[in-house]
C-alpha cells in the first residue's frame, strides 16, 4: 500500500493509532470525572486507576527504543 511493506503499516498503526486511541481514551476519563463531579480525589483515583494499563504500553516502546528492540 503505498509502497510500504505490511509490517511498516503494522508499526505505524500500533505506534500512532493506538497513540490517538489512548489520548482519546484519557479524554473520555476526563469528561466522565467531569460529569460524575467526582472532586479532585476522586478524578486522580479515575486518571490513575484507569490509565494506569496505557502507561505500560508507553514504558514498553521506550524501553524498545532504548536497548534497540
Amino acid at each position: 500500500m503505498f509502497g510500504f511493506t505490511e509490517e511498516q503499516v503494522a508499526e505505524w498503526g500500533m505506534t500512532f493509532g493506538l497513540g490517538a486511541f489512548m489520548l482519546y481514551m484519557l479524554f473520555i476519563i476526563g469528561e466522565l470525572a467531569y460529569r460524575s463531579k467526582a472532586g479532585k480525589v476522586g478524578t486522580f483515583a479515575l486518571f490513575f486507576v484507569l490509565a494506569f494499563g496505557m502507561l505500560g504500553f508507553v514504558a514498553k516502546a521506550i524501553i524498545q527504543k532504548l536497548w534497540g528492540i
